[in-house]
């Protein structure tokens, strides 16, 4: 398995350099020079020439691009534009406010979501799966903005029952991490229930399952102990594929809610054409996106014993 992991953490590296040229690329090349939006329209070419010195944009790109690559090496994303920060810095305050929020809520979507697959693959076809078929399709259709509006207005505003904004760290936080918790979960049941419904029943098609039931074995211990086992793996595949969203955080959960996080981070980067943050946040989430395939590659063999790393 070692030598496995070793040989994955490899082949990463060319797809960590394509994202980086890609990345330098579009904003080097194709976004165009950033110092006449920072200074604005009515910059003397002094200031424009003085401020594009400053930032090593009248470097050949060729430089330019090495000189990014040894910072990558080092971990070192240089400083924000608009903060003048050490952008390592930035990520390292953004990561914990983002992770209180994204792993609390991840694992309760994704525990609620198995449950509430098995029990619509339960009685498939009867009105109870119809009827949570009929909610996931709604809760699909429905923009976050919706829940997150309709829960800020009547759950915050009008009942009071949470915090309309804000942050604390440590335990004193959780109160303004419920109603974003819950909106992240009821955005994603939506959709993860279709999914690992599909997935459920067709698993429950098979021959073992067939035998399972010949030999008399209860209902709820087949859909429980055998059918979910052999469902895990596509299961896997789609929660591996969400890892990288506990650390990057939602966009607009954290920017409606104020919550420090490096969601928030990247939006207001974005607003401020603050491009070191946008890239070394862009290349931040690619490689969480790597290490979340190897993690679910790994996983299968857990679940699964007849997955070997090979």
């Amino acid at each position: 398995m070692i030598r496995y992991i070793l040989r994955r953490i490899l082949y990463t590296i060319p797809l960590v350099l394509g994202v980086t040229l890609i990345t330098f690329l579009l904003f080097n090349v194709v976004g165009g020079n950033p110092v006449y939006q920072m200074l604005g329209k009515h910059a003397s070419p002094e200031e424009i020439q003085e401020l594009t010195h400053q930032l090593g944009l009248d470097k050949p790109l060729l430089v330019q691009y090495v000189d990014y690559l040894n910072d990558l090496v080092h971990l070192e994303f240089g400083r924000s534009w608009t903060t003048h920060q050490k952008i390592t810095g930035m990520i390292s305050d953004g990561l914990g406010p983002s992770l209180s929020l994204a792993i609390p809520a991840f694992l309760f979507a994704a525990l609620l979501s198995i449950i509430i697959s098995l029990v619509a693959a339960f009685y498939r076809n009867r009105f109870y799966d119809r009827l949570l078929v009929v909610l996931c399709v709604i809760g699909m259709s429905v923009s976050i903005l919706v829940y997150i509006i309709a829960g800020q207005y009547y759950l915050a505003y009008v009942y009071d029952i949470f915090p309309i904004s804000g942050y604390e760290s440590g335990w004193a936080g959780i109160p303004f991490l419920i109603l974003p918790a819950l909106i992240w979960v009821g955005v994603a049941l939506g959709g993860d229930v279709r999914f690992y419904r599909t997935v459920i029943l067709n698993e429950t098609s098979r021959d073992y399952v067939l035998t399972a039931r010949a030999k008399g074995l209860s209902e709820p211990v087949v859909m429980g102990r055998h059918v979910l086992k052999n469902a895990l793996i596509p299961i896997i595949t789609s929660l591996a594929m969400a890892l990288p969203g506990l650390f990057t955080g939602s966009l607009l959960l954290e920017t409606f809610f104020g919550i420090p996080g490096l969601g928030s981070l990247s939006i207001n980067a974005i607003n401020d054409a603050d491009f070191p943050v946008i890239k070394a946040m862009t290349v931040f989430g690619s490689v969480l996106y790597m290490l979340g395939n190897l993690l679910g590659d790994l996983m299968y063999s857990l679940v699964d014993p007849r997955v070997r790393m090979e």
